[in-house]
């Protein structure tokens, strides 16, 4: 394997752009990947590689992608979607195969919200995140965004009790049973909505709240093979200066 991008994405990606509501974009390409098969093979001959995420609320299991593939990647949002963000500088790059594997009943209430990378991370820096589908079953679901549809004080409330009560509380108090985001509720409307596609990439700006729509969680499987497979990234980049 090497680390040319070329040998891992189409060199003249063609990069839509999905315009969602309140001004917010969600970039999308086709066919990113030369050979989407050597990605999947390569992760179901390591399916038992695959460990529980244990560093963030993403529902489900994790592998570390080929060095070859990370560098390639980078390589890729450097010449073609940096310039589409507000980032100047790449500071750190991250990327992983995953899964969502939990059914409902195993998730805690803030894994039943729509949730933005940006938490905690400094006003001078941006976060952009992408999502690569590498599952032809189009019904396990491809990807939503959120605004919020109270008051700023209403959602901080709201993320404090899904972060700090008991299940069965969080649901009698707020009205939200256990369950993978799937459309507007009383708190946050669905501003737009990224299908899942073979061999698609979508990029956004993790500031922007978003979910995976789950529709059947009965069909989550941990198998590589027939699973919710997909390679995420994460860039986090100085922003331009003004």
């Amino acid at each position: 394997m090497t680390e040319d991008a070329t040998d891992w994405f189409h060199p003249n990606p063609q990069i839509q752009t999905l315009r969602l509501e309140h001004g917010a974009t969600c970039f999308v390409i086709d066919d990113v990947l030369r050979e989407p098969e050597r990605l999947r093979d390569w992760a179901i001959a390591q399916r038992e590689a695959f460990k529980p995420v244990d560093f963030n609320a993403y529902p489900g299991i994790y592998l570390l992608p080929p060095n070859a593939l990370a560098h390639a990647f980078h390589a890729f949002f450097l010449q073609h979607m940096r310039p589409h963000f507000d980032a100047r500088r790449v500071l750190e790059m991250q990327s992983r195969l995953a899964m969502v594997t939990r059914p409902p009943e195993q998730l805690r209430p803030f894994q039943w919200l729509c949730h933005s990378d940006q938490v905690g991370v400094p006003t001078a820096y941006s976060i952009q995140a992408s999502v690569l589908y590498l599952f032809e079953d189009e019904e396990l679901g491809g990807t939503s965004f959120y605004a919020p549809s109270r008051t700023r004080q209403e959602i901080s409330d709201l993320y404090h009790d899904a972060s700090n009560l008991p299940a069965t509380e969080f649901t009698r108090k707020r009205g939200i049973p256990p369950s993978y985001m799937n459309g507007s509720n009383a708190y946050f409307t669905r501003i737009g909505q990224a299908p899942a596609r073979w061999n698609r990439m979508i990029f956004y700006d993790g500031n922007i709240l978003h979910s995976g729509d789950i529709h059947d969680p009965r069909r989550l499987s941990s198998d590589p093979a027939n699973g919710r497979l997909t390679f995420n990234g994460f860039f986090t980049c100085r922003r331009h200066t003004t």
